[in-house]
């Protein structure tokens, strides 16, 4: 768990997606202007992992 990155940066955006950077952050800032519309709180540049993987892959975190 120490190694867990919580959130993923552009540039692991561009890796994951072989996209350009430009791009990848073009993806970012519209994952974070839906985290702006529910009231959470942004970083330029950064999403959360779980955000990530849900709106990306459809994951979702298994309701205990």
């Amino acid at each position: 768990m120490a190694n867990y990155k919580y959130m993923v940066s552009a540039s692991d955006v561009a890796k994951e997606l072989g996209c350009s950077n430009s791009y990848a952050y073009k993806v970012v800032r519209e994952l974070n202007g839906e985290l702006s519309k529910l009231g959470y709180i942004t970083i330029a540049g950064h999403v959360p992992r779980t955000f990530w993987e849900t709106k990306m892959y459809g994951y979702r975190q298994s309701e205990k």
